[in-house]
């Protein structure tokens, strides 16, 4: 089972992507996790929000992979604890299905893509920066798979 990550906007700061690729790394034996980045829609005075989330859906759904279990990240997601995380990770595998995460861009997810998706997850109540959910999403499944395999990581 493969996973990739798809988010929306590009160049995230050197403390996120050395942060990200780090975890990217750890995880790597027992979870391979691609990072796809998706170009903003454009906004700004005179723009059309709606239009620029419109368009980063699109280019998020032709990166999905044909046949992945789709989990969205959204804030009206389900929340969960680091053990049900990785009991979902568990079940993931057992399913057979490459995953696909995804991080909208400011104003979230267009509804096609939130239809699309099988399941959606929030990280919790707080607003977070986008670039920074990349690096939290890998150092979590990180922890989940750490679990799984009995590795002293996670130590609660």
């Amino acid at each position: 089972m493969k996973a990739r990550l798809i988010a929306v906007g590009e160049r995230a700061p050197s403390w996120v992507a050395e942060g990200f690729t780090e975890y990217r790394k750890r995880l790597s034996h027992w979870l391979p996790l691609d990072l796809v980045e998706i170009e903003p829609g454009l906004r700004g005075k005179g723009r059309d929000a709606a239009r620029a989330t419109a368009d980063e859906g699109a280019r998020v759904l032709a990166a999905l992979p044909k046949s992945a279990h789709v989990v969205a990240l959204d804030g009206r997601g389900r929340m969960h604890s680091s053990e049900h995380l990785a009991q979902r990770l568990e079940h993931w595998r057992n399913g057979g299905r490459d995953l696909a995460f995804l991080i909208g861009g400011p104003e979230g997810h267009a509804p096609e893509v939130t239809a699309r998706a099988d399941e959606l997850w929030s990280l919790g109540p707080l607003t977070l920066p986008h670039m920074l959910v990349r690096l939290v999403l890998a150092e979590q499944l990180y922890r989940a798979a750490a679990m799984l395999a009995n590795h002293p990581y996670h130590r609660a």
